[in-house]
């Protein structure tokens, strides 16, 4: 699930997971952090989700994916469309 939040110029987005699906560490990863999977790893939160978020210019197109422990990638399903290989958001 994405969660959004406007800012003046930017848009704040939270990735949200469930905190046991899929097992183990995850990472959010896309062009806006490198596809660097230490830049966000999701944390666990009290409401029994875990999430990351970033801030990224307004009225732009990112392509993000999730990389779980064993080399386990995967989309989000709520994402704003897909390209192929990556979930896309629209900011």
């Amino acid at each position: 699930m994405l969660e959004r939040k406007q800012l003046k110029d930017r848009t704040q987005i939270t990735f949200v997971l469930p905190a046991d699906r899929p097992d183990g560490p995850v990472s959010v990863v896309g062009d806006f952090n490198q596809w660097d999977p230490a830049a966000h790893p999701l944390k666990a939160r009290g409401d029994g989700t875990r999430t990351a978020t970033v801030v990224l210019p307004a009225r732009g197109g990112h392509s993000f994916r999730y990389l779980a422990a064993g080399d386990y990638w995967f989309d989000d399903d709520q994402a704003d469309g897909h390209d192929g290989v990556n979930s896309r958001i629209i900011t």
